[in-house]
């Protein structure tokens, strides 16, 4: 785990950036909400608010990103109202809470800017719990909201927008389907059923501290899609969480609140949050779990009994989602690997045939954004057959089949990087073997997708040119893919 978060790999800096910019944003919210004379819970939820904004917001373009982060109050604020208004009403309280979970969710259908601003409906609601938010607070908590996502933007956009010089980030769709057959229809119920289950358990564990374990429920299911994803990153919650107390009880309890220390505990959890999401959902629970700790050590609140609850509701949502992704609606492992491989492998062709037409003289050929989407999608197959190669899983076979599968898919990505890379050589020349290479790329690509009994290749010649070596080495990775594919006996990669 520690060699996954120092040694992953940041081209550009990305992750650097991201994470010192939502320093400096997050830093300039809190301020901005002390000079607006907020109160310490009003600078608080401002400086949540930034957070959400610097870090759920992932749309495709700079422009789209601004209208997301610009709709977030227009969301946020009325379930806030709610929120406060419900809070002597437990029952319609806890009912309006599941609605937003279900509602949440579900917006993910509708691509980057509906998950963002699900997220922020429900951690709107999830912050007035954690301030016990009431009628009479609402308009500081409304000014301090508008105030931080302002801020947040300022930083964003104005001060520090590195995203502009970068060509428009690709997001592969959600598995599609209608009705029930719909990955994020059927999530929605089930992250609904998981958190009522959280919400009646986490008020017998504290009637005070329940909506912990809703919370636990709700991530758990983020970025998740199948049965064996929610179970791995419920594992890696509660892991992250543990961690994450043993060391609240080295650095956060002796801190106990003070000022300068907590500032500055606040600014490397943030940034360790940031610059960990990408590579360890472990790393940026323990961060998270430190900032919270720090943030109840600000409010005079931290003790030893109180980390101890935390831990307890944290199981009690874990324990919620993986019931719920169990036995309401589940979703397989197998049909959802299974979208995202043969997704990646009709990029592969998309990318090859791109760069052969530029090759070949096409003007308007540009395989840089089918290079793009081929990186976001590995990603995404990486998390789907994350549970076969998971430690913990003791069907050897199957992981060994899962670790084979990912290494001659990173092999296709690493030759069709750099036959982009010649392609966009403008001395590079067009090769007449270049057409018969690329068809014999579809067919491969066909065959795994559609089925066949067995992939054609031809057998890589000796050859000097660098295009031709690339899409020779793509064919060798394609024909390799079948056997791990399909296993021994025709059998798919993972079980239903």
């Amino acid at each position: 785990m520690l060699k996954r978060m120092f040694v992953a790999p940041d081209p550009g800096r990305a992750r650097l950036r991201f994470a010192a910019r939502a320093v400096l944003g997050i830093g300039l919210a809190v301020v901005v909400c002390g000079l607006a004379g907020h109160s310490l819970p009003g600078a608080v939820t401002g400086g949540l608010a930034a957070l959400l904004a610097l870090f759920t917001v992932t749309d495709a373009t700079v422009r789209g990103q601004a209208v997301t982060t610009a709709l977030l109050p227009v969301v946020g604020l009325p379930v806030l109202a709610a929120a406060a208004e419900l809070h002597d009403h437990p029952l319609l309280r806890d009912l309006t809470f599941l609605a937003v979970v279900g509602a949440g969710v579900y917006a993910r259908r509708f691509g980057p800017r509906g998950h963002s601003l699900g997220v922020f409906a429900f951690m709107t609601f999830f912050v007035a719990q954690f301030l016990h938010a009431t009628p009479g607070r609402l308009p500081e908590l409304y000014a301090a909201v508008v105030l931080s996502v302002l801020s947040a933007a300022a930083v964003r956009f104005g001060v520090w927008c590195y995203e502009r010089r970068l060509p428009p980030a690709a997001v592969p769709a959600p598995p599609g389907g209608t009705g029930l057959n719909r990955i994020t229809t059927r999530q929605a119920v089930q992250a609904t059923a998981g958190a009522a289950f959280a919400l009646v358990a986490g008020q017998l564990v504290s009637g005070e501290r329940w909506y912990w374990a809703v919370g636990a429920t709700w991530w758990i299911f983020v970025n998740t899609t199948s049965r064996g994803e929610t179970l791995v990153r419920g594992f890696r919650r509660v892991l992250g969480t543990v961690i994450g107390l043993a060391l609240g009880f080295l650095v956060a309890v002796p801190v106990h609140g003070a000022l300068l220390p907590t500032a500055v505990l606040v600014a490397a959890c943030v940034f360790g949050i940031f610059y960990t999401a990408a590579v360890s959902y472990t790393w940026m629970m323990l961060c998270v779990t430190l900032l919270a700790e720090s943030l109840y050590g600000l409010l005079g609140v931290l003790s030893p009994g109180l980390l101890a609850l935390r831990l307890a509701e944290t199981g009690v949502g874990a324990l919620g989602a993986v019931l719920a992704v169990l036995f309401v609606l589940p979703v397989t492992t197998h049909a959802v690997t299974d979208a995202w491989i043969q997704r990646a492998l009709r990029c592969v062709h998309a990318c090859t045939a791109e760069a052969a037409a530029r090759l070949a003289g096409t003007p308007d050929a540009d395989p840089a954004p089918r290079v793009a989407e081929l990186e976001q999608l590995l990603g995404r197959v990486r998390l789907s057959v994350a549970p076969l190669v998971h430690p913990l899983n003791p069907m050897r076979g199957r992981k060994r089949r899962a670790r084979r599968v990912l290494a001659l898919l990173d092999d296709c990505a690493r030759e069709i990087r750099g036959l982009v890379a010649v392609a966009a050589d403008p001395e590079a020349s067009h090769d007449a073997r270049l057409a018969a290479a690329c068809w014999r790329v579809e067919a491969a690509v066909e065959a795994l997708t559609g089925g066949a009994a067995e992939v054609p290749v031809a057998e890589r010649p000796a050859v000097t040119e660098p295009a031709l070596a690339h899409l020779h080495g793509i064919e060798r990775a394609l024909a390799e893919l079948a056997a791990p594919l399909r296993g021994p006996s025709g059998s798919p990669l993972v079980g239903a």
